[in-house]
């Protein structure tokens, strides 16, 4: 799954930690936005651990968003194709997100398969 490259999505990089020096933080278009390559570095049995998993990451100030299929999210499911929930990050920090999720016990990381 870490191979996977998902759609470009909007990104503020107003969503960066205050004083970041990542290269996401610059502006790049004079409305403070910029289309950015989301990289999926791990998954969960539903919305809720991918949204643990996704506030780990920011409280280290990567900015990651936890999503889950619309139909999954709606009835509730936590197994099977709809029912997983995904971390994913900009490209650019995927494999310092990578790095902090591996040294978590029992994190949800895609390494190996």
């Amino acid at each position: 799954m870490t191979d996977s490259t998902l759609p470009v999505l909007p990104y503020d990089p107003g969503d960066a930690k205050p004083g970041s020096t990542s290269p996401t933080a610059k502006s790049t278009t004079p409305g403070g936005r910029g289309e950015i390559t989301w990289k999926a570095v791990a998954q969960a049995p539903g919305i809720t651990p991918a949204t643990i998993i996704a506030n780990r990451l920011r409280s280290e100030g990567i900015p990651a968003r936890a999503w889950q299929e619309g139909a999954g999210q709606a009835l509730g499911l936590t197994v099977g194709l709809l029912g997983t929930g995904y971390v994913v990050v900009p490209a650019e920090y995927e494999a310092e997100a990578l790095e902090i999720l591996e040294g978590d016990e029992g994190s949800f990381t895609n390494e190996g398969e």
